[in-house]
Formats: C-alpha cells, sequence, structure tokens
C-alpha cells in the first residue's frame, strides 16, 4: 500500500486550505461562467453570481471541506496514508449533499467521495501500485537493477567489436602484434624511441 512514510511532516492546515479554496472558488467561477453564458436570456456580466453563485459557493465549500479534513486528520493521526483521503472525500461529498438539502443524497455522496479518494490514495493514483521499501535507498535499487541487466563484456564486444571505448583484457598486447605483422612497427619500441628524442616529457606518440 501506497501509504504513510516512518517520519510524518505535519501540514499547515490553514495554509493548504486557503490555497484549495482558491483553486475549486476559481474553477467554480468558470463553470458558473460558461453556463451563464448557455442562458437563453441575457442576464449580464453579473449573472454569474446573481444566477450561478451558488455553483460558486458549492466548489468553494468542496475544497474547504476536503483540505481541511485532510490535513486536520493527518495531523492528528500523525500519519499520512488512505485513511486521511476517505475521511476528506466523505466530507467532500457531504458537502455536495448539504447543496443538495438531502441527507440520503448526503450521506451517499459523502461515502462515494471518500472511497473513490481512498482507493486512488491506496492504488497510488494513475502511477499504479508499487511496492517501496523505505529500509532501501533509491539509488542502491536502481545499482542493484543495473547490475542484474548488464551484459557481459564478451557479449558486447562480440556485437560491437572493440573501440570507441569499449577494450576486451589485452588489447594492448593484441595491437601491438597486429601492427607488428601488418606494418613491421613495433609500438613498444616507437614509444621508447620517441621518448627519448622529445624534449617535451609530456608529449606522448
Amino acid at each position: 500500500m501506497a501509504d504513510a512514510h516512518d517520519v510524518f511532516h505535519p501540514h499547515d492546515t490553514l495554509a493548504n486550505t486557503g490555497n484549495t479554496t482558491l483553486k475549486t472558488t476559481a474553477c467554480g467561477a468558470i463553470f458558473a461562467g460558461v453556463q451563464n453564458t448557455l442562458r437563453k436570456q441575457n442576464v449580464g456580466a453579473m449573472g454569474i453570481f446573481t444566477r450561478s453563485g451558488g455553483i460558486i459557493a458549492l466548489y468553494a465549500g468542496v475544497g474547504v471541506a476536503y483540505q481541511f479534513t485532510h490535513d486536520a486528520t493527518a495531523n492528528l493521526r500523525q500519519k499520512d496514508d488512505c485513511y486521511n483521503e476517505a475521511l476528506a472525500g466523505f466530507a467532500a461529498g457531504s458537502a455536495v449533499g448539504v447543496a443538495r438539502r438531502s441527507l440520503p443524497f448526503m450521506v451517499g455522496a459523502g461515502v462515494a467521495f471518500g472511497t473513490a479518494m481512498a482507493a486512488y490514495r491506496y492504488t497510488n493514483g494513475l502511477a499504479g501500485y508499487r511496492y517501496s521499501d523505505n529500509d532501501e535507498d533509491d539509488v542502491e535499487r536502481k545499482e542493484e537493477q543495473r547490475k542484474v541487466r548488464r551484459r557481459p563484456l564478451s557479449e558486447t564486444i562480440q556485437q560491437l567489436g572493440e573501440g570507441r571505448g569499449i577494450y576486451a583484457p589485452g588489447w594492448e598486447e593484441r595491437r601491438r602484434e597486429r601492427l607488428l605483422a601488418k606494418y613491421g612497427v613495433d609500438v613498444n619500441e616507437a614509444k621508447e624511441a620517441f621518448q627519448k628524442t622529445n624534449i617535451d616529457p609530456a608529449a606522448t606518440l
């Protein structure tokens, strides 16, 4: 379960609630504006607030109920897990039910929202379920995976050949023999002669 970490970091409930409320209120205002433009009668620009103001208030209320419940529950329980999402989703769904003035709808919407949010958190959202060992460092885990999937050097050389920074053991000796057989040049002797005649000791052949 993609849930709590060993170290809990307290949530700033008021700041997070204010931020979420602004976002949900903006979404409600956009939705109200779209609804206002689709009306057959001309209600003017203020119709967003006079005719569709309830939608804005509903979005704002859902944002407040969800974020405040989520952060307050997490701080009280000292845990970040799917139970916080379930309670926050229930509060948000209940806020939708209050707007409908129906107790059965409020309970049903709360249960539906809470279940959906808890399932979303439990499955790690769109990323899907992934087991993570808190005791294992992520870098070490990737290094282990790289070692398991690493190809042998002999197989790489067989497919790509030597060169471009890929050399099998004994490459220098094989190169010396090839040059000696093809051109009659001994690389070691040429290097020694070059170093004797060259003034700069850092220069190479």
